[in-house]
């Protein structure tokens, strides 16, 4: 963190769709001068202008120009800021430069990340100069992978009340959605793809549940690629396409706080599809229409859906956990907005707020939101974010 900084937060890309949100969400929650300092960053010193009119900012908040093809740009933002917070993706096409220098400069960074190829090549290229200067280097702060991870957190605590322990196997597993994947998302999942094409090494990280565990082999863990019957649940399941990084997010952070959920812990992801032949007929279409995510279809970077829509949107989330003696407790994590924008600007900002207001003691290097503040962003977005994380009946 950089303690003589201007700003607690600049939020990086401000102009573009999910930036606009975090700057809109900051400036409605905590305004100008309050609690929380913040400026708004991009290329274009008019646009960002507009863009402070348009989400009824106040002309004081600053404005600070800065381009990812300009590395002296990126180095002064930086120092003038506690925290970087940035929706300038694909981060593999655009971030490369951003998180070296807050790494050098010991300013935290959080990000939208869902590129674990390209997280796990940051953390082996700037952990250890994070640690030394003291940056805070947070990836996936929204959609992916908050919800999924906290919730996990969440239950593991419930856990150890319940039955004296953690319980080494978990679902995750989505009841109900409403509302897409941003535009940002599809455009990363097609640059990973491209970069996974040209480069065997990164077709490795995508298949390893343990990619962002450096050093660490865990047990095998359920693929979740295809439909099937969970009987745990007595419904069909069917893949979930924000998997493949949240499980990855999962074991990261049970790998950086000392294995509390057991070495020998399993986590997947799935969607309920329902029971009988028709879960099993709805699971199907749910995989096909998975299959094409990555496609033409869907909001392009920069555009995403209207207000209504995005206040119309939420989702539910059940986490099931087992014990070894066949126990199970239940969580579940809801979220008040749709996930791909609405619900994932909040998470951002509050994440943001979290670890400069409240994670003093937090030392640098890459960490994940819930291995860096634990109950403590589990608090702030039940309290500010339209989240709750809740114990059910089993």
């Amino acid at each position: 963190m950089n303690p003589a900084a201007e700003f607690d937060l600049i939020v990086y890309g401000a102009s573009g769709f999910t930036g606009r949100l975090v700057a809109e969400y900051l400036n409605a929650r905590y305004g100008v001068g309050g609690e929380v300092s913040w400026a708004m960053a991009g290329r274009s010193a008019d646009k960002l202008a507009a863009v402070r009119d348009e989400i009824g900012a106040p002309a004081t908040v600053p404005l600070v120009v800065a381009d990812a093809a300009d590395p002296a740009s990126l180095d002064a933002m930086v120092r003038r800021a506690r925290a970087i917070v940035t929706t300038v993706g694909p981060y593999q096409l655009y971030g490369n430069e951003l998180v070296a220098a807050c790494a050098a400069a010991g300013t935290d960074y959080l990000d939208l990340c869902g590129e674990p190829a390209w997280m796990r090549h940051m953390i082996d290229a700037h952990d250890a100069a994070a640690k030394a200067s003291g940056a805070r280097i947070l990836f996936s702060c929204g959609f992916d992978s908050i919800p999924f991870e906290l919730g996990v957190y969440f239950l593991q605590e419930a856990a150890k009340r319940q039955f004296g322990g953690p319980v080494p196997r978990v679902k995750g597993r989505v009841r109900a959605m409403q509302g897409g994947f941003s535009g940002g998302t599809a455009a990363s999942l097609k640059a990973t793809m491209a970069a996974a094409a040209k480069d065997p090494g990164v077709l490795d990280l995508l298949r390893s549940p343990f990619a962002l565990a450096p050093g660490f082999d865990g047990p095998p863990q359920p693929h979740g690629m295809k439909p099937e019957e969970d009987p745990d649940l007595g419904a069909w399941v069917a893949p979930f396409v924000m998997a493949p990084i949240n499980t990855k997010n999962v074991h990261r952070s049970n790998f950086l706080m000392g294995h509390p959920y057991g070495r020998d812990f399993v986590y997947d992801e799935m969607m309920i599809a329902g029971p009988g032949e028709r879960g099993a007929a709805v699971a199907k279409a749910m995989a096909d229409a998975g299959a094409s995510m990555g496609g033409d279809g869907g909001p392009k970077p920069g555009e995403g859906p209207s207000k209504e829509e995005r206040e119309a949107g939420f989702y539910d989330v059940l986490f099931l956990g087992l014990a070894a003696d066949g126990r199970q407790i239940r969580v579940g994590v809801k979220g008040d907005r749709d996930p791909g924008y609405g619900s994932t600007s909040k998470m951002l900002a509050e994440a943001a707020i979290c670890l400069v207001k409240e994670a003093p003691e937090v030392p640098g290097g890459i960490w994940t939101p819930g291995a860096a503040l634990g109950h403590r962003l589990v608090e702030r977005l039940t309290r500010n974010a339209g989240l709750s994380f809740e114990v059910e009946a089993a």
